[in-house]
């Protein structure tokens, strides 16, 4: 009976952050449907909520994890409170030119030019287990250059966990051969 409750309210907890979400047809552009998390973040009760899903999935599928990545700039907005439920450090993966002292960086395309990532070249040692964070997985791009940042520093990346997942963009592609996890997909 116990894990059957546990996951009646995970479900409860999942419904709740998927009601939160709210949709913005033709934003930014004409034929984009934006899912917006700001409701999310405005209630205390979601937001718990969905720290404790995506806690629940780390804590099951990868309980050796050192430190939580998170992605300029959702992705901080959710690593920190899921890094300190966890016991783990947070890394800022940033856009380039926001970090201090020696960096390394990854140069990657956008659907409108380049854009570059970069972390602290101290920030993970190799070997070291790391999870990578961000609000929404659309075509893939940004992730994919966090997980080379990563890789470029040794580090063993277990996963990409990100709140929501446009499937119908394929992303998970991209980002092969890393896992996925997505709290909530959309076609």
């Amino acid at each position: 009976m116990g894990a059957e409750l546990r996951q009646l309210r995970l479900q409860q907890k999942r419904r709740l952050v998927q009601e939160r979400i709210r949709e913005f047809p033709d934003f930014p552009t004409p034929g984009v449907l934006f899912r917006d998390i700001t409701p999310i973040l405005k209630d205390p009760v979601a937001f718990a909520a969905a720290i404790d899903l995506l806690e629940a999935h780390v804590k099951a599928s990868h309980p050796q994890v050192e430190y939580i990545a998170g992605l300029d700039s959702r992705g901080f907005l959710f690593g920190p409170a899921l890094a300190q439920r966890l016991g783990v450090g947070f890394v800022l993966i940033r856009k380039k030119g926001k970090l201090p002292g020696p960096t390394v960086s990854v140069a990657y395309s956008l659907e409108y030019g380049q854009a570059e990532l970069e972390v602290q070249n101290d920030a993970v040692s190799p070997g070291q287990n790391v999870l990578l964070i961000d609000d929404l997985l659309a075509t893939g791009g940004t992730m994919q250059a966090a997980c080379e940042l990563m890789k470029k520093l040794g580090a063993n990346i277990l996963e990409c966990v990100v709140l929501i997942e446009l499937k119908s963009l394929k992303g998970q592609e991209a980002i092969k051969p890393n896992s996925l996890y997505s709290l909530l997909q959309y076609d």
